[in-house]
């Protein structure tokens, strides 16, 4: 293991190294420092073209600047944007903290949704479930990101903040949406058309109450889940867990679920008074998951069952979504004083910028001004990758699916969900494991057009903007940087590879 990252780590530097002698090379050739002064009809153009001549070694040939910017580099100068005078190291420590609070949450969201529907699409295989679902992702994966955004701007920030300032009750929208929630249930659960019409009835009669209590009592102005909707969440989340790890059978996994969720909303008042008196940050809150995720291991260890693993990773999972209820119930709290706030002027879906300048407020309204400015490029980020995801997973479960080995563990009496869940599904994510580190990577290289649209200075925007101004030193970071983090996904994806297929070994 130690020499074949020895060996990866050495051929990646040397890589590297070569990259940035060639790159270095093209920029000088396509960028034109002077073509400004150029154009220009001072009369000391010339004396102007020297100066900035001078200021720019461009005197010196290349590969020695080349090398007195890697020299710099190694020694953590990383330069300056010559027309501002800003050191790269500044611009660079926000433009990737933007580029990655941007894209990680899309990217989880993507991934989780990809992998479920893709995996239900397969295993409904020529229903009109799998062709509406084909359908979708075909029209997402080619739709326009650009255009995407624009109509989130149009029908979903300004839509929305409209009907915040003057809520009205929109009854067909209400019943087109129940009707869609309808039809998804019935062909996700699939079966004869007796139970589709069960389920339909029954997730159409769900939606219409919840929607419906969401818009006439006033949820939508005042949003948060409170006690009884945090308890509702952790047990549903607990029933599903259980369905998904250990089968419904599995007593003891079920009821170390329930219990992490009846200790959340236990828990609910009491974390209320502690986030009054307790100056939050994000490093106590990632300190509290682990807390209950912990104390979550230990109820699903306290109720063992046949595989005490499969009940502490129950109530692990039952324990984050509780979490994340409480959590985000606090900071919805804070909706009505954030909206009414005098730079939001009631129009609190932001469309533009990574935060509301002037802002003010504690962390609870700091984070949901985070939130409502992530709200947009998420969902456009998401809807692309979620395409993706969706049909690379279909079509390896569908692969997996008529491999011999799957017909013996049916063959052999497994459920269908052990079938399913324990063996299919394992291979079937190692197309993934290829694609998502990559892409990952990729987004925090720079989502150009979403960060241009949306008014995100991140990766994409730095090196855009450097090399319009033809500034080297922040495209040669940006260059390096991209170029590093690719490989580096590229040695997870190896790893994911061995960790998902106990076949695989990493060797030396």
């Amino acid at each position: 293991m130690i020499r074949f990252l020895a060996r990866r780590l050495g051929l990646a530097l040397a890589i590297l190294f070569l990259l940035s002698f060639l790159m270095y090379g093209l920029l000088n050739i396509a960028m034109d420092p002077l073509d400004d002064l150029r154009q220009s009809p001072a009369l000391n153009r010339e004396f102007l073209i020297e100066t900035r001549i001078r200021q720019l070694k461009l005197d010196v040939p290349w590969p020695a600047r080349w090398w007195d910017w890697l020299t710099g580099v190694l020694q953590g100068d990383f330069g300056e944007a010559w027309r501002t005078g800003q050191p790269v190291r500044s611009m660079l420590g926000g433009a990737i903290a933007t580029s990655v609070q941007l894209v990680f949450a899309a990217t989880v969201i993507a991934l989780l949704l990809g992998v479920t529907i893709g995996v239900i699409s397969a295993l409904r295989q020529y229903t009109a479930f799998d062709y509406t679902i084909t359908f979708i992702a075909f029209v997402l994966y080619a739709l326009p990101i650009f255009w995407f955004a624009v109509l989130l701007k149009q029908f979903l920030a300004i839509g929305v903040n409209d009907y915040l300032n003057n809520p009205q009750v929109n009854w067909p929208a209400v019943l087109v949406l129940s009707v869609v929630s309808g039809l998804f249930w019935a062909g996700v659960l699939g079966g004869n058309a007796k139970r589709k019409v069960i389920v339909f009835v029954s997730a159409f009669a769900v939606s219409l109450a919840v929607l419906a209590y969401a818009l006439l009592s006033g949820w939508v102005e005042h949003p948060g889940f409170g006690l009884i909707g945090t308890l509702v969440i952790g047990l549903a989340a607990a029933v599903a867990m259980a369905v998904i790890f250990a089968g419904i059978n599995n007593r003891r996994a079920l009821y170390a679920g329930l219990t992490t969720a009846v200790v959340g909303a236990v828990l609910y008042i009491p974390m209320q008074w502690f986030f009054y008196y307790v100056p939050m940050s994000d490093l106590i809150a990632v300190g509290l998951l682990i807390v209950a995720v912990l104390v979550a291991l230990l109820i699903g260890w306290a109720f063992g069952g046949p595989d005490r693993a499969v009940s502490m990773r129950t109530a692990a999972v039952v324990a984050i979504f509780a979490s994340v209820a409480i959590y985000t119930d606090r900071v919805l709290q804070g909706w009505q004083l954030y909206s009414n706030a005098s730079v939001i002027g009631g129009r609190p879906i932001a469309t533009i910028g990574a935060a509301t300048p002037n802002l003010g407020g504690d962390y609870w309204i700091t984070q949901l001004d985070k939130w409502t400015h992530l709200l947009l490029p998420t969902i456009a980020l998401v809807v692309i990758s979620f395409a993706t995801y969706t049909r690379y997973e279909r079509g390896a479960m569908l692969e997996v699916l008529n491999q011999d080995y799957i017909r013996t563990a049916r063959a052999k009496g497994l459920s269908e969900r052990v079938v399913i869940v324990r063996h299919a599904l394992r291979n079937a994510l190692m197309p993934l494991a290829s694609i998502v580190p990559v892409d990952f990577i990729s987004l925090i290289g720079g989502a150009v057009l979403t960060e241009t649209i949306f008014g995100w200075s991140g990766m994409g925007r730095m090196f855009v903007q450097a090399l319009s101004a033809s500034e080297i030193d922040p495209v040669m970071i940006y260059i390096m940087i991209t170029g590093g983090l690719a490989m580096i996904a590229n040695l997870v994806a190896d790893f994911l590879y061995a960790i998902i297929d106990p076949r695989i070994r990493v060797n030396a």
